[in-house]
């Protein structure tokens, strides 16, 4: 019994922690170089790319929402910057421009779902569908441009063993675990999320904390296509579709709620980190893509089981 008490704190740990290790052990035992430097590496830019989507869609997610605009908005900051470039506009002011249009995509999103009570899986799909449609009439399909180098560079070259964008995900993450916990704003998603009735009682504005949240992940999905950019050399207005799955994924395996007031960044990087081993391990063993599409849904219908038993917060009010 002294045992079983003493972990307890394991109850508040993600599944997706303990996953990550097991991933990792089984890959390094069963597939020969997979904890070759160059496979971590490997695994920790494409972990860092995703942990930069996830991070808008754990946020909207907080509030009880979800945001399938995300690869849309990837696939359009990915095409908009290399064609403003094209054009012969600096950098600095293509990206001012994409992150502008990014801001705006979010405040609207939030707004009208906030405000004409609409959920935002159908507001979303809908503008981001638009959105993306919209860039490729401008480009006419074939969109052209690279990113500078120095992004280039960024996302490939540090003078640690990883490139740049390595550590500079570590002190967003950093950067974001405390503005959830710790500043007044953050407080009030979760407030919100736990209890949509009773937050404005409390003086929760629910349309502004929906707008920031929705602008919010609208930045850092333009964010993570400007990145992918550099990464790839070349503009590609589907080289967000893989995060329409991944981005939930990530959240839901790193244990925030779908029904809003559960979960953080924290959890989301554990299930980023899960998701990325999972199907290196599944590709190493040679598995087609449709089979590492069915282990990757049981792994999310296990976690989601998991957490299934733990009463929402409202339940307690």
């Amino acid at each position: 019994m002294k045992f079983l008490n003493n972990m307890r704190f394991l109850k508040n740990v993600p599944p997706a922690y303990i996953m990550v290790f097991a991933i990792f052990a089984i890959g390094a035992l069963s597939i020969p170089g997979y904890t070759s430097a160059f496979s971590i590496r490997a695994m920790l830019v494409l972990t860092a790319f995703l942990i930069i989507a996830s991070a808008g869609q754990n946020m909207t997610m907080l509030i009880g929402g979800i945001d399938l605009s995300i690869p849309f908005m990837v696939g359009f900051a990915n095409v908009a910057v290399a064609q403003l470039g094209q054009m012969g506009l600096p950098f600095v002011v293509s990206l001012s421009l994409v992150l502008t249009i990014a801001i705006i995509f979010g405040i609207f999103n939030g707004g009208i779902s906030a405000l004409l009570h609409i959920h935002p899986l159908i507001v979303t799909l809908g503008t981001g569908t638009a959105l993306l449609g919209g860039v490729l009439w401008w480009t006419k399909g074939y969109p052209t441009g690279s990113a500078p180098a120095y992004i280039s560079d960024f996302v490939s070259i540090g003078v640690v063993p990883v490139p740049w964008l390595v550590p500079f995900v570590v002190v967003f993450v950093i950067g974001l675990a405390l503005f959830e916990r710790y500043s007044v704003l953050g407080r009030c998603i979760y407030a919100l999320g736990s209890n949509a009735t009773a937050a404005p009682f409390v003086g929760i504005r629910r349309l502004h904390i929906w707008v920031f949240c929705f602008a919010f992940s609208a930045v850092v999905s333009a964010v993570t296509g400007v990145l992918l950019l550099g990464f790839s050399g070349a503009a590609f207005a589907d080289v967000g579709r893989p995060y329409l799955f991944q981005t939930v994924a990530a959240a839901v395996i790193g244990g925030t709620a779908l029904s809003g007031g559960r979960g953080s960044i924290v959890g989301t990087v554990a299930g980023a980190l899960s998701l990325i081993q999972l199907n290196t391990v599944l590709i190493g063993l040679g598995l087609a893509q449709s089979v590492v599409q069915v282990v990757l849904g049981a792994m999310i219908v296990l976690v989601v089981a998991i957490y299934g038993r733990q009463p929402h917060m409202r339940n307690f009010i």
